[in-house]
């Protein structure tokens, strides 16, 4: 970098929205004697863009322009559990029976000058809450339900701070694809989002944004009355000390 491309741009944020965690499908038995009989399903692990591409959760967008790697560590199970991803699609896909946590890292271009950051995802396999057929859902018997994926996803944004010069029109070079206002249909049996049983393949939109930007906030305000509330009573605590003090040496 030259001397100007060195320069940080004080003052300046700019984020870029991501999305990360897993789809899932069930083996069907066929599958299974091929890849291993005590394996239940096959899943996707990936760090996307937030904005989603026709038919897909997220991937509108190619983020390495900014991102180096992103390394997924898996169950130590796995042959080689650390997965090393260069180039898009950011994703790691494979076969087994039980959820466990893994490790996201993200390493960054050189140019940006960032330290790597890292996120935890828990790979889901199975649906929340009880099913459609369990007499504990209140609702009549239903006939299982088809092979759907189950999807889990969260979104989050990466802030980069006071970024080098360089670094920065890479960034204005590629501006993240808007965030639909609402929800929009991404195939067949996917026209609703659904957070609560994870089969519904999941659009994050401006509303959702919006939504958790306001969920952030409300912990924020709340964050900052318990801390002033705690620091009330540790004056009154530390007054009364006092007190008890000169009471003490005016005994004395």
């Amino acid at each position: 970098m030259s001397g100007n491309d060195k320069v940080r741009v004080r003052g300046l944020s700019v984020h870029r929205p991501i999305i990360y965690g897993n789809t899932a499908w069930l083996l069907t038995p066929e599958e299974r004697a091929t890849v291993n009989p005590d394996h239940t399903h096959r899943w996707t692990v990936a760090l996307r863009s937030a904005a989603s591409a026709p038919g897909k959760v997220g991937d509108a967008d190619d983020l390495s322009y900014f991102i180096k790697r992103v390394t997924f560590k898996l169950h130590e199970t796995y042959p080689t559990p650390n997965r090393n991803i260069d180039k898009p699609p950011f994703e790691v896909t494979e076969t087994g029976w039980g959820e466990f946590e893994i490790h996201i890292r993200i390493t960054f271009v050189v140019e940006s000058g960032e330290k790597p950051i890292s996120f935890y995802h828990h790979l889901k396999l199975h649906p929340w809450g009880p099913k459609p057929n369990d007499p504990a859902s209140g609702e009549p018997p239903a006939p299982s339900p088809p092979l759907s994926p189950i999807h889990s996803w969260k979104y989050d944004e990466i802030v980069f701070s006071e970024p080098f010069q360089v670094f920065l029109n890479t960034l204005n070079a590629h501006p993240p694809t808007p965030l639909p206002k609402t929800k929009r249909s991404l195939g067949p049996g996917t026209s609703e989002n659904s957070f609560t049983d994870g089969t519904e393949a999941p659009e994050f939109t401006q509303d959702m944004e919006k939504e958790e930007a306001d969920r952030l906030e409300a912990a924020r305000k709340a964050v900052i009355a318990e801390t002033d509330k705690r620091r009330a009573q540790l004056i009154e605590k530390e007054q009364e000390l006092e007190r008890l003090k000169k009471a003490v040496a005016d005994a004395q």
